[in-house]
């Protein structure tokens, strides 16, 4: 009788995946069910790299603070979720002159990559990028009042889970004081007071 019960259930459960009613891991809403929070927090470091790697010169650069915090169902209540939060500064100086360039630069490579921007800021002094994944992660890029560019990313929520430190090497050394750091790195391009060619 029990092995006539374990069959069914297995059944069951085969009959289910076939019609759709389990999640799929390769869907959003399956990787959702899959991944936990550090998972999720790796996948945003990897999405933070390939955009660095897509800005030709490159910049020099560190990781700002990672933050992660629960996700809460409407009516306050827990949900054994929870989204990562993973923050880069550039060190680079960046004239305003090629500011504009290189928003530009940032844009067009999440474009290529797929994302869609969600809002761009044209401010003069403060400008800012901000797009989103087709897997819902939520990244932007602004500069500050001294010119400094953060990247920051925001994971969807996903599976409760304890997140470690960035595990990518930063190309320049960290440095203590207040977040975020003022710029002081020369580049001969982007810290050029030309527009760009």
């Amino acid at each position: 009788m029990k092995s006539l019960r374990r069959i069914l259930a297995v059944l069951m459960l085969v009959a289910a995946a076939g019609c759709g009613l389990l999640p799929d891991s390769n869907t959003q809403e399956g990787r959702r069910s899959t991944m936990d929070m550090q998972q999720g927090a790796e996948t945003a470091d990897g999405i933070l790299q390939q955009t660095l790697a897509g800005i030709t010169p490159p910049l020099s650069w560190q990781h700002g603070p990672s933050t992660d915090r629960g996700c809460a169902a409407a009516n306050n209540s827990e949900t054994g979720t929870g989204t990562a939060t993973r923050r880069i500064e550039v060190l680079t100086i960046v004239s305003e002159e090629r500011r504009g360039s290189l928003l530009g630069v940032i844009e067009r490579h999440w474009r290529a990559l797929g994302y869609k921007i969600t809002s761009v800021n044209p401010s003069k002094k403060m400008p800012a990028v901000f797009a989103s994944t087709p897997d819902d992660f939520r990244l932007g890029v602004t500069v500050g009042d001294t010119g400094q560019f953060i990247f920051n990313i925001t994971t969807p929520c996903f599976r409760d889970a304890s997140v470690s430190a960035p595990h990518t090497k930063a190309n320049t050394p960290a440095r203590s004081g207040l977040y975020p750091h003022r710029p002081d790195i020369h580049d001969d391009f982007w810290s050029a007071t030309t527009p760009a060619p």
